[in-house]
């Protein structure tokens, strides 16, 4: 679990704010089983030495020191019961204590006499010198020759053997509540986050190609359902936003073309008859250039515009990969012969993905011209496909010029050039890797790149498989890759 997240830090809290509870309760019962045995333990002393006074003590006058003594022995035991009882005459003299208890809890002799007078009823708590500790109720008894004392105690070590237990007990029982409580708010954070995760795989389905949808809204009347709201707010603006410049892409480009046209046969009309006069055929041969440029440029755009309106989904159908990159990388030959540049295809064997197989065609053209403009003469391109896990890889290497690696997380974005100077001078528009991406990403696949300057570049093509299981194979799409005129241009 990230110790960062809301959930951990809430399990976390959680089981922190119980744990301290349950200290703060087992202290504070600790403490209160303490008293309240140091307290009964204090009542018994007190009462059974105040009966000792009365009874005893009091009239010992009547019944003699002997027969005080007997009793005490009698009646009370103190060795077997593990009391203490010391019977101190007027003038300080010790008529009776006890014996050594018979579990040895402590030693009579230890304990020293009172050396303040005392006014009345009183408890104390003797440490002796072997480490143990009675509690000893004292009682004063006035008596004709002065006052008598009596004290009555008793060991505090079956109640400090008791609280040992209860503190062990608390100490056992502190890991259990820790992992119980880390264990309920963990349950109550999965639970208590169920509806964000709900719109959380609502939010990741979508795409530019379904805005319409919208995310779950909980009814639970708090900041959760009034975010959810907020963002089907958002989602709304945003997919007019996309709609309207969808609209305005489509319309612009489709209404560019047919200009573009009248001019481009105007222009190779003014050519024709400017025959025999080579400065203004240069003139117009240089406007005419820049003419199929920016019709390349709407060319792209009216693409673009189409795969975002859902067009690459409306003609799927099977189609061998391998077979259609062996054939395009042959029909690109033409090409990379002129700049002194080899293609090499390896496709060990069919590769079945399902799709358009013109808009498929186009990713490999894109691919391949980007390749041979960026690839010295004496240079190489690769293309290999092949089968991974359930998955169709298309790869387009090259031994170019690379890209520096800060330009690489934007090669994909639309009008981005590298280097804006050569890529005009090479007639590139920033465009064709952005039809790349949004074919791919209409066909449910993904395409990156790994390159490194004056090494070369690696596009990486990935597509769900389709494993046929009767049908027919689309054949190679004609009418994208370059014509023989336009060959021939690029030549010169």
């Amino acid at each position: 679990m990230n110790p960062r997240s809301i959930s951990f830090q809430l399990t976390a809290w959680y089981a922190a704010v119980i744990t301290v509870v349950f200290v703060l309760l087992g202290g504070f019962m600790y403490l209160g089983v303490k008293h309240h045995l140091v307290k009964n333990l204090r009542e018994t002393q007190t009462k059974r030495a105040g009966v000792i006074a009365e009874t005893l003590v009091a009239r010992v006058a009547q019944l003699g020191e002997e027969h005080v003594i007997m009793e005490v022995h009698e009646g009370y035991a103190p060795e077997l019961n593990n009391r203490f009882i010391r019977l101190t005459r007027p003038d300080r003299s010790v008529l009776f204590v006890s014996g050594v208890p018979v579990e040895l809890t402590f030693n009579p002799a230890l304990v020293p006499a009172l050396g303040r007078p005392v006014k009345g009823r009183t408890t104390r708590v003797e440490r002796l010198e072997d480490e143990q500790e009675l509690l000893i109720a004292t009682v004063p008894v006035p008596a004709a020759g002065g006052t008598w004392l009596v004290e009555v105690g008793a060991s505090l070590a079956p109640v400090q053997a008791l609280l040992r237990d209860f503190l062990v007990s608390l100490l056992v029982a502190l890991p259990v509540v820790l992992l119980v409580s880390a264990g309920g708010g963990f349950f109550l954070s999965r639970r208590a986050f169920r509806p964000v995760e709900r719109i959380v795989r609502s939010a990741e389905q979508l795409t530019l190609h379904n805005l319409g949808g919208r995310l779950p809204v909980p009814q639970t009347g708090d900041e959760l359902e009034r975010l959810s709201l907020a963002l089907n707010q958002m989602i709304t603006r945003l997919d007019g936003a996309f709609q309207h410049n969808r609209r305005f892409l489509a319309d612009a480009s489709h209404e560019l073309r047919t200009p573009l046209t009248v001019m481009r046969g105007e222009l190779e009309t003014l050519s024709q008859q400017a025959d025999g006069e080579p400065e203004l055929q240069d003139r117009i041969g240089s406007v005419l250039e820049e003419v199929e440029r920016l019709a390349k440029i709407v060319e792209g755009l009216f693409a673009l515009s189409r795969l975002d309106a859902g067009e690459a989904q409306s003609e799927w159908k099977q189609v061998d990969l391998a077979r259609l990159a062996a054939t395009t990388a042959e029909q690109m030959s033409l090409l990379a012969e002129d700049k002194g540049i080899t293609i090499k295809c390896e496709s060990p064997g069919e590769v079945m993905v399902q799709g358009d197989s013109g808009r498929l065609k186009q990713v490999i053209v894109n691919l391949l011209d980007n390749a041979i403009k960026y690839t010295p003469p004496g240079g190489c391109v690769t293309v290999c496909t092949g089968a991974r896990d359930g998955t169709a890889a298309l790869d387009v290497a090259d031994t170019g010029v690379g890209i520096p690696a800060a330009a690489i997380p934007r090669v994909f974005d639309r009008f981005f050039r590298v280097d804006k100077a050569r890529s005009r001078a090479e007639g590139g528009a920033g465009i064709g890797l952005s039809i790349v991406k949004a074919i791919m990403t209409a066909h449910g696949g993904n395409v990156s790149v790994e390159s490194e300057e004056h090494q070369g570049t690696r596009f990486h093509i990935r597509l769900p498989q389709y494993t046929p299981v009767a049908g027919h194979i689309e054949e190679p799409a004609p009418g994208l890759l370059p014509t023989a005129d336009a060959l021939k241009s690029r030549r010169h």
